[in-house]
């Protein structure tokens, strides 16, 4: 499998790989994949990327709608990133997700491309309310590693590091990362394959808030999320339906991508300010 430089690089997967957190429907979304792209187009000036990813969907979904796609532009580097929103859903089971994501690693990897994947953080450290699926996030994460080595699969290993359930890295609905998340998570990938110029600083911790919030400010807080986000969450469960009904991939096609330098201050913890 290629170690780089890449020429075609394609991403599956849903609402992170998509970008939300990172801009807006209106003004675009960014988003890792698309940052990783950019480095990478840094040292290979000819890279190409498509975005596959779509919000809402499940692994299965992913494998169903996403892979043929993908095998059908032969990639030379796949991210591959599913599987929260399966951990959300009453009914979840780990052998069942962890095997879409092994048929994808399987065939992806079958056609010569390098792929690369990630763990997920503990999502009971990001929301209090998400504590009853922490031991279906390692559950999920044991089976990625797994299914990885099995394919030879990049692992950015994200979960065992503190910095990536901090609230900065997060934004405001707790299900999506920041602008300064979608820059960390990119790093990471970076960091796992190798890339030129990349190190490990994306796991290094961000300096203390100065800011102390007080019980009353959190309680404020956390029933404000509960009402704006929580809430039209769990309509659209009982309803059955999801956010990206209707909605197709961003960047459908492999397309040229201009080189973009990454300010310091989103991965260095000694320069990040909330300015």
């Amino acid at each position: 499998m290629p170690n780089g430089p890449y020429l075609r690089y394609v991403a599956l997967g849903d609402s992170q790989t998509e970008g939300l957190g990172d801009g807006d429907d209106i003004q675009g979304l960014r988003g890792w994949a698309d940052r990783l792209a950019e480095q990478i187009a840094g040292h290979s000036p000819g890279l190409r990327y498509a975005n596959l990813a779509v919000r809402g969907r499940l692994t299965g979904q992913v494998h169903a709608e996403q892979l043929a796609p993908a095998l059908a532009m032969r990639p030379d580097l796949v991210t591959v990133v599913a599987g929260v929103n399966d951990i959300l859903r009453p009914r979840f089971d780990a052998d069942e997700v962890a095997g879409h994501l092994e048929a994808m690693f399987a065939a992806l990897t079958a056609q010569g491309a390098r792929v690369a994947t990630l763990t997920f953080p503990d999502l009971a450290r990001i929301t209090p309310l998400a504590r009853p699926v922490g031991h279906r996030v390692t559950a999920l994460n044991e089976h990625i590693r797994e299914a990885a080595g099995r394919h030879g699969v990049i692992v950015a290993e994200t979960s065992p590091h503190p910095v990536v359930t901090d609230s900065r890295l997060w934004s405001t609905d707790r299900l999506h990362a920041s602008p300064l998340g979608h820059a960390r998570i990119a790093a990471a990938f970076a960091d796992a394959l190798a890339l030129p110029g990349s190190d490990d600083s994306w796991t290094r911790p961000l300096p203390d808030d100065p800011a102390v919030r007080s019980r009353l400010r959190a309680v404020g807080a956390e029933l404000r999320w509960l009402g704006t986000f929580l809430g039209p969450w769990l309509v659209r469960r009982v309803r059955r339906r999801s956010s990206g009904d209707g909605r197709h991939a961003k960047r459908p096609a492999l397309l040229p991508v201009a080189p973009v330098a990454e300010g310091p201050s989103l991965l260095r913890a000694d320069s990040y300010s909330d300015d």
